[in-house]
C-alpha cells in the first residue's frame, strides 16, 4: 500500500459492487469520483451473493491478499434473500473488517439543508454529530457457541470481547476527531451499570486517556438507552460519540432516521495506521425489491466517496463531492423511491455536473 500523502498519485480503488442496488449506487459513486479529476485505477472484485451462489465462495485468501495492496475500497451493498442470513455478513463483511483490522467505523449523523427530519422543532444546525464505533470486538467478535441444538436443553452463548488495547485505540481516534472539531466534546456511550466488567474497562480507559492526553476535550458519559432518548429529543447535545460495536450499530441507524433516512447515510470502516485499505460504503442494504428499477438514492454512496477522498487527503475533491451531493438533494421531491422525481442515474448526473 502506497503512502497516502504522496502528490499526484494514481489511487488504486477496489470496488465491490455487491448485490441488489449495490451496482447501481456504486456506478454513481464512481461517476462522482471521476468528475473530481482525481486519478484512480478501478479494481473490481466479484464478491457477494451471486459469487457465493455460483461458486460457494464468500472471500478467498488470494482475493483478500490482493485487497491489501489497495489504497481504499468502495462497497455497494451485500445481501440476497437466497442466501441464509449471517453467511455473507460473517464470512465477507466481518472477515474484511477483522482481517484488515478496520477497527474504527465512522458514521456521520448530519441533517442536510432542506431535508425533512421526523423530529419536530429540529433543524440542520441541531443534527450534526459523528459516531465513532469500535468495529472489531464486542459481541461481533464471534465468541460463543451452542450446545444441544434443537433440543429442550439447548444453550446458546454470545460473549462480548473487550480488550484494553482495542478500547484504547478506538478512544484515541475519537478523541483526535473531537479535538479537531469546534465544540471539542466527546460523549462515551455504554451500559456501565449493567455491563459492569466491560463498562468498567471502557470507563477507566476513557477517563484516563482524556485526563492525560486530551484535557481540552469536554468529556461526557451517557448510558446507551439514554443516548437513544437524547438522539431523538436532544440531538444537539452530541458532537462526537464513541461506543462499542453493537451499541454503535444500533445508535447509528437511529441517527440515520433523524438525518434524512438510510438512503443518505454514509460510512467508513477505517484502519487509522493505514496498514490496510479502509472500506467506504453506504449504510443501506441491498434492497433487492427495487434493484434494477432506478429507484435507489445513490447519495449515501456518493457521500461515502466524499469520506473516501477525505481519507486519502484529497480534501478539496471531498468537499466538492459533498457539496454537489447536498445540492442535488435540494432538487429531489423525496429522499427515496419513485417520489424522488429522478432516477438513480439522473441523480448521479446531477452530482457529477455539480462537481
Amino acid at each position: 500500500m502506497r503512502s497516502w500523502w504522496c502528490p499526484e498519485v494514481t489511487y488504486h480503488v477496489g470496488v465491490i459492487a455487491g448485490d441488489g442496488i449495490g451496482p447501481e449506487v456504486v456506478a454513481q459513486g464512481l461517476k462522482a469520483l471521476q468528475a473530481t479529476g482525481v486519478e484512480f485505477e478501478q479494481i473490481d472484485f466479484d464478491l457477494g451473493a451471486e459469487r457465493y451462489l455460483r461458486d460457494g465462495v464468500t472471500l478467498d485468501d488470494p482475493t483478500l491478499e490482493e485487497m491489501r495492496t489497495l489504497d481504499v475500497v468502495l462497497l455497494g451493498a451485500v445481501g440476497d434473500p437466497r442466501v441464509l442470513p449471517g453467511v455473507l455478513e460473517r464470512d465477507l463483511l466481518l472477515r474484511l473488517r477483522f482481517d484488515l483490522d478496520l477497527y474504527v467505523n465512522l458514521r456521520p449523523v448530519k441533517l442536510p439543508p432542506g431535508v425533512p427530519t421526523p423530529l419536530a422543532g429540529k433543524a440542520t444546525e441541531d443534527i450534526d454529530f459523528i459516531v465513532v464505533r469500535e468495529n472489531s470486538e464486542g459481541l461481533y467478535a464471534g465468541a460463543g457457541g451452542v450446545q444441544a441444538r434443537n433440543t429442550a436443553r439447548e444453550v446458546a452463548t454470545q460473549e462480548s470481547i473487550n480488550t484494553r488495547a482495542g478500547v484504547d485505540r478506538v478512544l484515541e481516534h475519537a478523541f483526535e476527531i473531537a479535538e479537531r472539531r469546534p465544540r471539542k466534546k466527546l460523549t462515551m456511550v455504554h451500559k456501565t451499570n449493567v455491563l459492569t466488567n466491560a463498562g468498567d474497562l471502557w470507563m477507566r480507559a476513557f477517563t484516563e486517556m482524556g485526563e492525560l492526553n486530551y484535557p481540552d476535550v469536554e468529556r461526557e458519559y451517557v448510558h446507551v438507552d439514554a443516548a437513544c432518548l437524547y438522539t431523538v429529543t436532544q440531538p444537539e447535545r452530541f458532537d462526537v460519540v464513541v461506543t462499542e460495536n453493537m451499541f454503535g450499530d444500533i445508535l447509528t441507524d437511529l441517527g440515520a432516521a433523524i438525518a434524512g433516512g438510510m438512503g443518505l447515510a454514509a460510512s467508513a470502516n477505517i484502519n487509522p495506521p493505514r496498514r490496510a485499505p479502509s472500506i467506504f460504503e453506504p449504510v443501506h442494504g441491498s434492497a433487492p425489491d427495487i434493484a434494477g428499477k432506478g429507484l435507489a438514492n445513490p447519495v449515501a454512496c456518493i457521500l461515502s466517496v466524499a469520506m473516501m477522498l477525505e481519507h486519502l487527503g484529497e480534501r478539496d475533491a471531498a468537499g466538492r463531492v459533498e457539496q454537489a451531493a447536498l445540492g442535488a438533494l435540494t432538487r429531489l421531491k423525496a429522499t427515496a423511491g419513485p417520489d424522488m422525481g429522478f432516477t438513480t442515474d439522473e441523480i448521479g448526473d446531477l452530482v457529477a455536473e455539480g462537481i
